[in-house]
């Protein structure tokens, strides 16, 4: 399994309803999208939950390697490059998925929290602090689903997690979901994947 995340932040003073319609239009076309577990689409607002920036910045779960190629080297990423050019694309392993308590319900707003993984610290540690902390989300009130994932190449392990209600209570980067396609959401694995 695969996570992926670009970003693209806009002006101060960008008009986020532009963003608003963009996924209302297009979102659904992934809804059937082969390999995809999951797509939420994500804003943050200048000076909403502590936001510096407006940004367009889309979180994906990837079940398969060619279900992300299909996107990346298709038409739907490719619109988004013409209309906001190329954006650099994040992409991790993941290390555990969980559901949570609310897993059926519609998510509204998502945490993502950055740590970085220190020098000299066992990895095997790592991987299972980032799975024990994945199922400790997963079972908060409000949460949809968590998942752990590690970046080896800058070594960091990114902690993010979907919930049912504004202000969830994690810490890190707070975005608004404006959509969730989940077409293999029922395939990807549940627990730690090593």
């Amino acid at each position: 399994m695969h996570a992926m995340q670009y970003e693209i932040t806009l002006p101060a003073d960008y008009d986020m309803d532009v963003i608003r319609s963009r996924v209302s239009g297009r979102g659904p076309l992934l809804d059937d999208f082969g390999g995809l577990g999951l797509k939420a689409y994500l804003v943050r607002e200048r000076g909403v939950s502590g936001s510096p920036v407006n940004q367009y910045a889309p979180f994906y779960l990837w079940n398969t390697p060619r279900g992300m190629n299909s996107f990346l080297w298709g038409a739907g990423f490719q619109g988004l490059v013409d209309d906001f050019g190329r954006p650099r694309v994040r992409h991790w392993t993941v290390l555990a998925y969980e559901d949570g308590g609310a897993d059926g319900r519609d998510a509204r707003a998502a945490v993502r929290e950055r740590r970085a993984v220190p020098e000299g610290v066992p990895l095997s540690g790592v991987a299972v602090a980032a799975a024990a902390e994945t199922g400790r989300l997963s079972r908060l009130d409000g949460v949809v689903c968590a998942a752990a994932v590690v970046d080896p190449l800058r070594w960091e392990v990114v902690h993010f997690s979907l919930w049912d209600r504004d202000g969830p209570q994690a810490a890190g980067d707070v975005f608004q979901v404006l959509y969730l396609n989940s077409p293999e959401r029922d395939r990807l694995p549940r627990g730690r994947q090593w």
